[in-house]
């Protein structure tokens, strides 16, 4: 299969809607490919459900939303169990968590209590209603937007639950010209009824069982390790990156790899991803927060430390 053409594909649709952000739809569609969850964190109104919607579109996924509240309850996620009394029998009413693609809007404005019922379905892709374990549909992918933790009404979300999403993104304001261009194309409607659905949800299972074949050197892997680790040991990180997060920059960098044409993985498909992969998964010191050091400057240093392995080429016969 050739997964830089898929990819190629699910961006340049993509991009009909959404103008000027190549890189974060180059991302999610990475995610989507190495079945791993998506948190999109900015202001309101910069398009981040549009995004989501879209690619959902595109994709040929079955989607589903949730609308995040802070009396939304476990049950309006997962489903329940209910009485029939016309028959006499419990009945399961699945909730919208038995999909492909789950939009979970304004996340963090749901209890605790409620984000917890996720934390299953993103680990194990399977929910437990009334002591039953159900699996979900394949491919399962969250695809989370999150306001700013400042705004009115959030709740922070558990270290837990955030180290489950693969990566963590901000699309940012558009571009002046881009900006132009959208008041004239979607100033009335969103015309996502006009999009071609360029893959099917079999395909992306194949293509996701395929990164297995992208080959990673000892010296990249042992590179990865050293990136992570030092998340770990580092003075201003309070909690460093977990190995689920190697686990997830590991799928990462070969999907990254694929998506570019290449059999193997280099330091800089590793390089590529420390930022999206690994900053929203520390958490920094009193003394970091309150002299303006961000996981992301942390993460500069770390890589600016560290050797760099040469890139293996096709000769190499790896992992």
């Amino acid at each position: 299969m050739d997964i830089a053409q898929l990819a190629d594909r699910l961006t340049a649709e993509t991009a009909k809607i959404i103008y000027g952000k190549e890189t974060q739809i180059r991302l999610i569609v990475m995610a989507l490919l190495s079945q791993g969850h998506v948190l999109l964190e900015d202001l309101p109104g910069v398009g981040k459900t549009t995004l989501i919607k879209t690619l959902a579109a595109v994709s040929g996924c079955q989607s589903k939303r949730i609308q995040f509240v802070p009396d939304l309850l476990p049950a309006d996620i997962l489903g329940m169990n209910i009485y029939d009394r016309n028959r006499g029998e419990f009945r399961r009413l699945p909730g919208p968590v038995f999909t492909n693609l789950l939009l979970a809007d304004e996340i963090n404005r749901a209890v605790p209590r409620t984000q917890s019922a996720l934390l299953e379905a993103m680990e194990e892709r399977q929910v437990t209603i009334d002591g039953e374990t159900l699996p979900l549909p394949t491919p399962f992918v969250v695809m989370a937007t999150q306001n700013p933790v400042e705004s009115e009404s959030t709740f922070r979300l558990p270290a837990a639950q955030m180290d489950r999403f693969l990566i963590r993104l901000s699309i940012g304001y558009p571009a002046p010209e881009e900006e132009r261009r959208m008041l004239f194309s979607l100033g009335d409607s969103i015309p996502l009824d006009g999009l071609e659905t360029v893959t099917s949800p079999e395909e992306l299972v194949a293509a996701q069982d395929s990164l297995s074949q992208i080959r990673v050197s000892p010296e990249v892997a042992d590179y990865l390790v050293a990136l992570v680790g030092a998340t770990r040991s580092h003075p201003m990180v309070r909690m460093g990156a977990s190995p689920r997060a190697s686990r997830a920059l590991f799928r990462a960098a070969r999907a990254w790899a694929a998506m570019a044409g290449r059999p193997f993985v280099t330091p800089d498909d590793i390089q590529a991803l420390i930022h999206p992969v690994l900053a929203h998964r520390l958490l920094l010191t009193n003394e970091a927060r309150l002299s303006g050091v961000t996981a992301d400057g942390v993460l500069d240093q770390i890589a600016a430390q560290l050797p760099v392995p040469p890139a293996a080429g096709d000769e190499f016969h790896g992992a």
